[in-house]
């Protein structure tokens, strides 16, 4: 039996602060696939001859959810208010549980402003369940080498386990619910099947490339594939070399309230939150440069 195709989301084009980005989710009246609120696809080329400061992401604030960066080309540097100050390259991963609060930036990194080059990533925002919101914050990062690898029976898939457990190998990165994600390279004529329990949400967004799902329904570039919940695999058929990344989690099921760069249970909640970032409780970030 396969896991079939409740809908596929076309991302579309926004901008974030002069940024052009290809957002799927949220989209029209889709909020969320819960637990996954939002999906950002960055994709550009550096000119070089530029400042790190000038580029990026710069200093702004996080409650009640997990900012999750996954690099495709290029690097990232990420510096936050708990003192952490890293470079994670293509392959990697960063994951913060921003809790009570955090102040972080996020930026390609200096070599890239200097010399110029591709630069690509793709940034998820999940929903942490209410009872874990207020919790100190964590910040975790995953290079490309230390990614677990789950490799299909072809050879033509590779699937990287960064969070989770998918057929038996157990990402490292801790999450606040129960979820799987993944990274998954496909060559042409690769085959690869993905079990993950009814009860998740569970999608597939395509960065490039061209598949065939279920040995059925062909998708593109930017596609996010949203599965119904019922029993079965999902059975995925690369007809060029794809790269693609998959979120499976079982749903919080909890209210919503968002604003901006806080996501918590209820306006009020909500007011408190900026009310402790303008007080000053949420940290402080000074970049150097």
């Amino acid at each position: 039996m396969n896991r079939t195709i409740y809908n596929i989301l076309p991302a579309q084009k926004v901008n974030m602060g002069g940024i052009i980005l290809d957002q799927p989710l949220p989209l029209g009246s889709i909020q969320q696939i819960d637990p996954f609120l939002l999906l950002h696809h960055w994709e550009s080329g550096i000119d070089g001859g530029q400042l790190q400061r000038d580029l990026g992401v710069g200093p702004h604030p996080h409650r009640g959810f997990s900012p999750v960066t996954f690099i495709f080309k290029g690097g990232v540097h990420h510096r936050d208010s708990m003192g952490n100050n890293e470079v994670i390259y293509a392959g990697g991963t960063q994951w913060m549980n921003s809790g009570k609060g955090v102040i972080h930036s996020e930026r390609p990194d200096k070599e890239l402003a200097q010399n110029g080059g591709d630069f690509e990533l793709i940034q998820l925002w999940i929903n942490t369940p209410a009872e874990f919101k207020l919790l100190p914050a964590e910040y975790h990062s995953l290079t490309g080498e230390d990614t677990p690898q789950v490799t299909s029976p072809d050879g033509k898939v590779s699937v990287g386990v960064v969070s989770g457990i998918f057929k038996g190998v157990k990402g490292p990165i801790p999450a606040y619910s129960q979820l799987t994600a993944l990274r998954i390279d496909l060559r042409k004529g690769g085959k690869m099947n993905f079990p993950f329990p009814s009860e998740f949400n569970t999608f597939i967004y395509q960065l490039d490339g061209s598949l065939t799902i279920n040995e059925a329904t062909e998708t593109k570039a930017r596609d996010l594939i949203w599965f119904n919940n019922e029993e079965g695999n999902i059975k995925v058929e690369a007809k060029a070399d794809t790269r693609a990344i998959l979120l499976a989690g079982k749903p919080i099921d909890e209210a919503l309230s968002t604003y901006g760069p806080f996501v918590m249970n209820s306006q009020r909640e909500i007011m408190n939150a900026i009310k402790d970032y303008q007080q000053g409780k949420m940290g402080e970030l000074v970049e150097e440069f």
